[in-house]
């Protein structure tokens, strides 16, 4: 939808705040000075180095490595393991990022090849893995799936599919584009869901609001191999204190809110129960994400949110597509927007919504 229109509007509910770019660069050019951070060479400094071991230790891998992006990191780290293993055969949901948003960038590259695992609607267990007869070097697990509205594996479902990966010499790589959201509904540290898995993404900008960037983790042998890998393909940026300022800079404070978010959720969750025109995906939060589902064509969705931008200054989000044609999704990320929002305002909104349908 037209990015103007948004800009246009004082009431947006997905997401966290916005800063300007003269806001943001303020704060950090202020927590540099605090800090005497100085710029890194190629990777190498200081501030860079203590942020990837940080992150590192926090997740309990031996060592992490600042890539440029997820999609960078990702399928680098997955080739690798299929040239070490000589098998490219590696397996995930096909809702996965890799397969969706990529345009294809591993198969026209050649990197891997990919068996779709499970049901597109819903997260997968280990027997839709064991349904391949396949020899897999890899897989891929996202925690939480984003296209399935966050939804998350039962923490026993998870557990027997690290110990197959294990028993069978399959590399668990974990993709955590968000999975800060993912310890409150576990009720586990970022260790114990991370232990199992052979390497992990991390973003340093979804969820942490930094400008970009991504971090892989994995033992130092990997990580070592990766670093000179992403330095093939350009990813040796000259300056990384840009990404690396801005996502430390408040990482332990989006942290520690991610708990706050989830209990905000299930307010939310409770506020839309009392409008049964609107359905949500999952049933109940397994983070602090969700898929809002309205009862209107894709097209209509579009007219009703232009609508409700344009007359009431609300912004609801970005339509999309949804199996159903007389459906549509709007993703929810609830983060500062809908935290500081009174439920009665938000009640209001939903009102307005169900009034237009």
């Amino acid at each position: 939808m037209n990015k103007d229109l948004r800009n246009q509007c004082h009431t947006i509910l997905p997401g966290n705040q916005d800063e300007s770019p003269a806001e943001h660069f303020k704060k950090m050019a202020q927590w540099c000075e605090q800090h005497n951070i100085k710029h890194d060479t190629y990777g190498d400094g200081e501030l860079i180095k203590s942020f990837e071991q940080k992150v590192a230790e926090l997740l309990g891998f031996e060592a992490g490595l600042f890539v440029i992006s997820g999609t960078m990191a990702q399928v680098t780290a997955l080739e690798l393991v299929c040239r070490q293993k000589r098998n490219p055969i590696v397996a995930m949901h096909e809702s996965s990022h890799i397969t969706r948003f990529e345009r294809q960038g591993y198969q026209l590259q050649n990197r891997f090849n990919i068996l779709p695992v499970g049901n597109m609607f819903r997260p997968w267990a280990l027997k839709d893995l064991q349904a391949w007869p396949d020899e897999i070097s890899a897989v891929l697990y996202e925690l939480p799936m984003r296209e399935l509205g966050g939804q998350l594996p039962t923490w026993d479902e998870l557990r027997d599919i690290k110990q197959y990966c294990q028993l069978h010499n399959i590399h668990l790589h974990m993709d955590g584009a968000r999975l800060w959201e993912s310890a409150a509904f576990y009720q586990k540290s970022y260790q114990e869901i991370s232990h199992g898995f052979n390497s992990a993404y991390v973003s340093l900008y979804k969820g942490v609001n930094g400008l970009g960037g991504s971090m892989l983790l994995g033992d130092k042998a990997f990580i070592e191999l990766a670093d000179m890998w992403m330095k093939r393909q350009g990813g040796n940026v000259y300056h990384r204190t840009p990404y690396i300022v801005s996502a430390a800079m408040q990482f332990d404070e989006r942290i520690a809110l991610m708990p706050a978010l989830f209990e905000r959720t299930k307010e939310i969750y409770s506020l839309l129960a009392e409008f049964p025109q609107l359905a949500v995906n999952p049933t109940q939060p397994h983070c602090n994400m969700l898929h809002l589902i309205l009862p209107l064509s894709y097209e209509r969705t579009v007219k009703l949110c232009e609508e409700l931008a344009s007359e009431k200054g609300i912004w609801l989000g970005n339509p999309q597509i949804a199996q159903h044609p007389g459906q549509s999704v709007i993703e929810w990320y609830i983060g500062d927007n809908l935290l500081n929002m009174a439920d009665d305002q938000l009640r209001d909104i939903f009102q307005l919504i169900v009034d237009r349908i």
